[in-house]
């Protein structure tokens, strides 16, 4: 495949540290929470995680992307302001739809890299509970006889009008184009588990969680916010959706389509989450003694076929390498959203991926894809695998729907 699209390479843009909530099941305890307050909670931890002030920052980069209230207009500002950032400072929300945290980063390396910023907040944020049951055709009223438009928002956006297609289709079709296997798609999401179980009883993954309890977000002069847990719990602090899940069990699964590879249980999980990170110039944090996660290198964005969506990430990460001058084996750890299980085995087909350097601490088929969330999770996770493994270089990456791939690169300042 050609290399087209967009690339940024970054001089000297660094992510300080960040935290996230515990990516938690569909309908689970999070559920009943706004995604402006889940950002909140996570911005707030990352700062602290960070020890940067508040008023230290000077841009806020948000992601949302499905409206979990009628507050969604305000998300970037309030999570912003009840973080405790200063009332002259801006906020922005963008939109890539799955590469939507990813974006975030390239945004914070283009504003900063420009001179409008020193230090950024970047937070992706998703309730896929509180996707909307939605109407857009009974603002005139409701015609007698007429259909009923209301429908369930998460499930008709996952279909692509353009090409007549959904996204589960699109990971179809790359099974078919490179010969994949319902036994390989479902090793595949066996191992995605197992890695992710291993991860989260060794404590890694409790590194990057910050639990979420009952509390208010006071702002002074403003209303209060607040997270108020239901029920019995007092503290969620533990990703949800992993478990053990042997072959066997998930060859029982009634696949989607008929025929077909992908079913519910090596596809990516449905969960809401929050994370967020601090970007800095490293002017800035060398003149504060700040010891960064990782630098963000670059930056890639391409364009593909809408209909094989899903292999947006091997271009992206083809265009990346070639501009940054590096090949693929130096890169020592791949996060790579596994949206659909034959999806991401597409993607290592095509770049010749050694699986064995790709989400070792498990990806969103065990522990879930909180859309405008995953990109920010992902690249925090990779960081902080990177320097527990000791590589000096890592890509984080996602598909797109509608067909695009995104990827970014980082280099650990503790391996150069």
């Amino acid at each position: 495949m050609a290399s087209k699209g967009f690339f940024n390479a970054f001089d000297d843009i660094w992510m300080l540290d960040g935290m996230r909530t515990p990516l938690v099941d569909y309908c689970g305890a999070l559920g009943h929470i706004s995604p402006t307050d889940l950002g909140i909670k996570a911005a707030r931890a990352a700062l602290e995680r960070a020890a940067v002030p508040a008023a230290h920052i000077n841009s806020v980069l948000t992601g949302n992307m499905a409206p979990g209230d009628f507050e969604q207009f305000m998300l970037p500002r309030h999570i912003g302001l009840y973080a405790g950032v200063p009332q002259d400072v801006p906020a922005l929300m963008a939109q890539r739809i799955c590469g939507t945290g990813f974006e975030l980063f390239r945004q914070a390396g283009e504003q900063i890299e420009s001179g409008c910023a020193d230090v950024a907040l970047v937070v992706g944020t998703e309730s896929m509970t509180r996707n909307p049951i939605a109407a857009f055709e009974h603002r005139t009223g409701f015609k007698l006889g007429a259909p009923v438009g209301f429908k369930d928002y998460m499930w008709e956006a996952l279909n692509d009008s353009a090409a007549g297609i959904n996204m589960i289709q699109t990971a179809e079709n790359l099974a078919k184009q490179y010969g994949i296997t319902r036994e390989e798609v479902d090793a595949f999401a066996s191992s995605s588990f197992a890695k992710a179980v291993a991860a989260q009883q060794s404590g890694f993954h409790a590194g990057e969680i910050v639990p979420v309890v009952s509390e208010n977000f006071a702002l002074e002069g403003y209303a209060t916010r607040a997270i108020k847990l239901q029920g019995k719990s007092s503290e969620v602090a533990l990703d949800t959706h992993a478990r053990i899940s042997p072959v066997e069990v998930l060859a029982k699964l009634r696949s989607v389509y008929p025929g077909g590879v992908q079913t519910g249980g090596n596809s990516a999980a449905l969960v809401d989450a929050a994370a967020a990170v601090v970007v800095t110039s490293g002017g800035y944090a060398r003149a504060e003694g700040k010891k960064p996660l990782a630098r963000v290198v670059a930056a890639a964005v391409v364009g593909v076929p809408p209909e094989i969506m899903g292999i947006g990430p091997a271009p992206a990460i083809r265009l990346l390498l070639e501009r940054a001058g590096l090949t693929l084996d130096q890169i020592g750890r791949f996060e790579i959203n596994e949206a659909q299980g034959a999806q991401t085995l597409s993607v290592g087909r095509e770049l010749g991926l050694d699986l064995s350097k790709l989400n070792v601490n498990g990806g969103a088929i065990a522990l879930g894809h909180p859309l405008a969330c995953t990109g920010v999770r992902l690249t925090l996770t990779l960081a902080r695998e990177m320097q527990r493994s000791h590589v000096r270089y890592g890509v984080s990456s996602a598909c797109i729907g509608g067909g695009q791939g995104i990827a970014l690169l980082l280099e650990n300042p503790l391996a150069v």
